[in-house]
């Protein structure tokens, strides 16, 4: 279905911080519900394992919900919040780091009409998948995603085009991890219009 080619698993073996940079201009290739969604990444967090305290692994905390996070990097981790939205991540560093990226906002290029669909035709564009719960929700992710390979379809990252300008700001909702809180691990598209609002 797809002419696009899955990055290896070398590329999500690194830190959580450097693969946030890295990710922002890749593509997200999907192909979960037999049609073909692809979109450039503009907006990514990086969460640290288990020094981080804002890191669901943080500590060492090992439980079924994240039980992904400690898994191969290359792999998918995804989890529900509030009861209501899905977060896709990307697992990075090594077997048993907690380490991950979360993918916060892309801009549709191929299949945007599906997208704009389950998300009930917002009039704005932008706003389809401009945070993390808006794109897993266009792009059909829910937790039977959670722990699939990356590396190989239904579900990846292929080579994009990378902006000339990353901006770089602390991460968002994170209150609760003190310190943690105000280091600069979040990446942006300083160009995109769809990065979330928060830039």
């Amino acid at each position: 279905m797809s002419r696009f080619e899955p990055l290896p698993r070398e590329f999500y073996q690194r830190s959580a911080l450097q693969l946030a940079r890295l990710c922002i201009g890749q593509l997200l290739v999907s192909e979960l519900h037999g049609e073909l969604l692809v979109s450039r990444i503009v907006e990514a967090e990086a969460y640290a394992g288990v020094r981080d305290s804002a890191c669901h692994g943080f500590g060492g905390r090992r439980t079924a919900r994240n039980e992904s996070m400690f898994g191969p990097p290359g792999h998918a981790y995804v989890f529900l919040i509030y009861g209501l939205h899905f977060h896709l991540n990307l697992v990075a560093a090594k077997e048993s780091d907690p380490s991950a990226v979360l993918l916060r906002a892309v801009e549709p290029i191929v299949g945007e009409a599906p997208m704009r669909a389950r998300r009930r035709y917002p009039k704005d564009r932008r706003i389809v998948t401009n945070g993390p719960g808006k794109l897993c929700q266009a792009y059909g992710i829910d937790r039977s995603v959670d722990g699939i390979d990356l590396c190989h379809p239904p579900l990846y990252l292929a080579q994009g085009t990378r902006p000339r300008h990353i901006g770089r700001s602390p991460r968002i909702g994170i209150d609760y991890a003190g310190d943690w809180a105000q280091k600069p691990y979040r990446f942006f598209d300083a160009s995109s219009s769809f990065v979330s609002s928060m830039r």
